[in-house]
Formats: structure tokens, sequence, C-alpha cells
């Protein structure tokens, strides 16, 4: 049986109705226990998102006690387009939860392999993780988290990102080299979804770097989420088809 491996919310989360997104990090909303006062929210995800940041949708916000913030509130969830579930639209989340399935050890593709530390500097580039292997061996994991979903296949990215695409050749780069390994992981932060592609449709230079990260070699996971206003737990591993 899998561990369980849940990120609880710290305080109690406030309902609140999306009405507009004036720009990248900042959400207005309607406090659902005060419908007349308009609110403004960061959004830590800069994503497009316009399939779940639709007027009228229900989200849930935290509220935070530093004087010093521009906003009162964080965006922290919004309901899914079919009204059955929630997605998390935290972009700090899908970090903190793999960090907690690494160590956990949860997935097979991972076996024998241990938890090092976090932000591990390596060639240009900062990755999420660093592990090591009993044989001397090293691997660099990047987290991805995905939020995009149709007709249960979770699409990554939802808006062009030649970094994240510079990212995913430096690891095929990383795999090159003698005793590295590089990882990629994407964390869905909802809960209905089978596997992980990449968004060719969206951004096809990123489909077309992760084609050749897998071609030589990158590692390639992914885990779904059940999203609630109590906590984000992680169900199970999903498929990362190859190409």
């Amino acid at each position: 049986m899998m561990p369980k491996i849940v990120v609880p919310f710290s305080t109690n989360l406030l309902a609140a109705i999306f009405v507009d997104r004036p720009n990248r990090f900042i959400v207005r909303c309607q406090l659902s226990d005060a419908p007349g006062e308009l609110v403004e929210a960061h959004l830590a995800d800069p994503g497009r998102l316009r399939e779940l940041l639709l007027p009228g949708k229900k989200m849930y916000l935290q509220q935070s006690d530093n004087p010093n913030r521009k906003t009162k509130y964080s965006a922290v969830m919004v309901e899914r387009e079919d009204g059955a579930g929630w997605v998390s639209i935290n972009s700090i989340l899908p970090n903190k939860l793999a960090e907690l399935a690494i160590k956990q050890r949860i997935f097979p593709e991972l076996s024998g392999w241990e938890y090092v530390r976090a932000e591990f500097t390596k060639g240009k580039s900062r990755w999420d993780f660093l592990l090591s292997h009993a044989d001397g061996r090293r691997m660099v994991i990047e987290v991805k988290g995905a939020s995009l979903v149709k007709e249960q296949i979770a699409y990554f990215p939802d808006a062009v990102t030649t970094r994240g695409a510079k990212h995913v050749r430096e690891l095929a780069d990383i795999v090159n080299e003698e005793g590295w390994e590089a990882a990629v992981l994407f964390v869905v932060q909802r809960s209905d979804v089978m596997q992980v592609k990449p968004a060719e449709h969206i951004d096809p230079g990123f489909a077309a770097a992760m084609r050749e990260a897998h071609a030589a070699g990158v590692l390639f996971l992914g885990c779904r989420c059940n999203v609630a206003p109590a906590a984000v737990e992680i169900i199970d591993q999903i498929q990362v088809p190859g190409p």
C-alpha cells in the first residue's frame, strides 16, 4: 500500500467566487460570506488557467497575517470545469508533495535512490531535488505542476514555456554525463486524470524537448492528487507515455 502523502492547509480557507484576473499574479473575488466585498488575492500560478478561471467559479482563498504583503489573500484552489471537484492553483504545493513522495519512495522507478537535498545547482540551472544511489550515481529531479486536463489527460504546459523546454534539454545533457541520471516529475493538482502528455497544441517546442529528453534516457514520472479544502493528497502514480 502506498504511503499517505498529504499537505494540509495550516489555516481555514475562505470560500469565494472568481470575478476576474487583472494580471498574471492577481485575481479578484467576492468572499462568499460578504457578497458585496471585492477582494484581491495573490495567484502563485502564472499559467493561463483559462479553462478554470471563469467568472462565477467557486474558489478558496487563504488569508495572510503578514502586514507587509500587498494582498491579504492567496488563491488556493478553484472548482473543476465539471464542478465535481477542486484544482489546486498553488504552484508551491507540487514541490512540497514531490519532496514527501520522494522521501517516502512511492515511485518504483526510484527504488534504491536516496533523497539528498532540495535546490541543487548543476550546470547553468538549479534543480528541485538531488538523489544519490549506493552505486555512486546521482540524479537530479525537476518538478512540474500541471492543472490543464482534457478527457482524463493532463497536458503540460498550459502556456508556452521556453524556460521549461530549456530545462528539459539540459536534463538530456546531464544523463549523457558519466554517473548522472535525471528525471521530470509531473504533479497533477487534480484527481480526474489518468496520464500526462506534452501539450503539443500549446507549446510544440516543449513537446519536442520532451521527446528528445525521453530518447536520451531522462525518466518521466507522474502522479495525481485529491484536492480538498482541508488538504492536498497524492492519490497514486499515473502514466507519462513515451513519444
